[in-house]
């Protein structure tokens, strides 16, 4: 691993020459719910950092009176806040402009000296820095959740350039990240536009204000069937490469997730052949988040199966084309119409049998077509901004760690 050039400071010697510039929102008794008004001075949260919105996100407040208690948990414009539960680590500046607030028990507020430091520079160094990371993952606290305290916080090690360099820094990274943030825009305006596209050819699945015809999905499907289940397929068969396997993890919503491969031997395979997925199948997950969704297997998969809880959907092409049921299957409405079918006391799944049976709406199979191919152009972008989007991911990271080495 190579070294830093920079000194590291601990984070508390970093803060404002003043009492109490990193501190954790009131605990317990010091502020309950019941004291919690209507209007007034506003609480900030998890919420608040997580989404970077300081005026009006949780509606919580209290009031004068109360805050006149409180005053030494106030947050102001330039503290950077974290969160300390649940989702830890997670951090905003407070911007300018933001109305008088305090902080809850969640969240910890470093007010840094900016003789010494660059507010933006530490945000990214305490988001980026591999030793802050290394430090957080060492020492988060907590049987149930991962939790933070005050010492771990100000125990955090922060390279430290002269100040000149660390705006640099920051300008840098607050510029790619701008860029990254961009790509990450145009993939879900292009999932905007497919469902837009969907509900104005097709209407709304559950309402079917065209009054297309019903048929179900076993009726328009060469193909309706689950993976092998039990000891046919377990964990144990699992080879270094051959025939992959898809699974749940492997399918999102319109998306195939290509990570977290998993692959059995040709002779396995050929056991299994019933279960064979072709390019252009649609897979179906009916356990996970969401219960319902659905993607299309890409042309590069050429052989692969189905695990248990994924359900392979070959449709009859002169009755639906594979665009316009993946699009329906993860259209939201689509959950509402299955929603009677989900069943389990641990794990809510539909079942490959209801869902076989489920009634939808089957538009004119040229009208399908004119869908799908609006769907494929669409895609071939989405998959050229995933795939820059990744390199992208790679490359932030990268200039991440160079930068919190010195070597930008």
């Amino acid at each position: 691993m190579k070294l830093c050039k920079y000194p590291t400071l601990l984070l508390e010697e970093l803060a404002a020459k003043e009492k109490s510039a990193i501190k954790i929102g009131p605990f317990g008794s010091q502020l309950k719910k019941t004291e919690l008004v209507d209007k007034g001075i506003h609480v900030l949260g998890i919420e608040n950092v997580i989404n970077n919105i300081f005026e009006g996100l949780g509606e919580r407040y209290i009031s004068e009176d109360k805050f006149e208690e409180l005053h030494s948990f106030e947050v102001k414009p330039g503290d950077i806040l974290i969160t300390m539960m649940g989702t830890i680590g997670e951090l905003a500046i407070v911007p300018e402009g933001t109305s008088t607030s305090i902080m809850d028990s969640h969240l910890l507020r470093f007010r840094p000296n900016t003789k010494l430091c660059d507010r933006k520079y530490i945000s990214w160094a305490i988001k980026c820095s591999s030793g802050v990371k290394q430090s957080l993952d060492k020492n988060a606290r907590g049987a149930i959740m991962q939790g933070l305290n005050s010492s771990i916080i100000k125990s955090l090690p922060i390279p430290v350039p002269p100040l000149d360099e660390q705006k640099r820094i920051a300008a840098i990274l607050d510029k790619a990240d701008a860029i990254h943030r961009k790509r990450q825009q145009a993939v879900k305006l292009a999932d905007d536009f497919l469902r837009a596209t969907f509900l104005d050819m097709f209407g709304d699945p559950v309402i079917n204000p065209k009054k297309w015809k019903l048929k179900s999905f076993g009726d328009i499907a060469i193909k309706f069937s689950d993976g092998p289940f039990g000891s046919n397929l377990k964990s144990s068969h699992y080879v270094t490469s051959g025939i992959r396997v898809i699974r749940l993890q492997n399918i999102g919503a319109g998306k195939f997730i290509d990570d977290d491969k998993a692959f059995i031997s040709e002779d396995h395979f050929n056991s299994l052949n019933n279960h064979k997925c072709e390019p252009g199948d649609v897979l179906i997950g009916t356990l996970g988040d969401p219960n319902l969704r659905a993607c299309i297997l890409p042309l590069y998969i050429n052989r692969a199966l189905n695990k248990a809880d994924c359900i392979q959907f070959r449709p009859k092409l002169d009755q639906a084309t594979p665009e316009y049921t993946c699009s329906l299957i993860n259209h939201p409405g689509m959950l509402t119409l299955a929603f009677h079918l989900m069943h389990g006391q641990t794990r809510t799944r539909v079942s490959m049998g209801t869902l076989r049976d489920l009634l939808i709406p089957v538009p004119p199979i040229l009208l399908q077509q004119k869908f799908a191919n609006i769907y494929r152009r669409v895609n071939e972008r989405f998959d050229h901004h995933s795939k820059t989007s990744d390199k992208n991911e790679l490359l932030f990271s990268s200039l991440t760690q160079r930068a919190f080495r010195g070597e930008l």
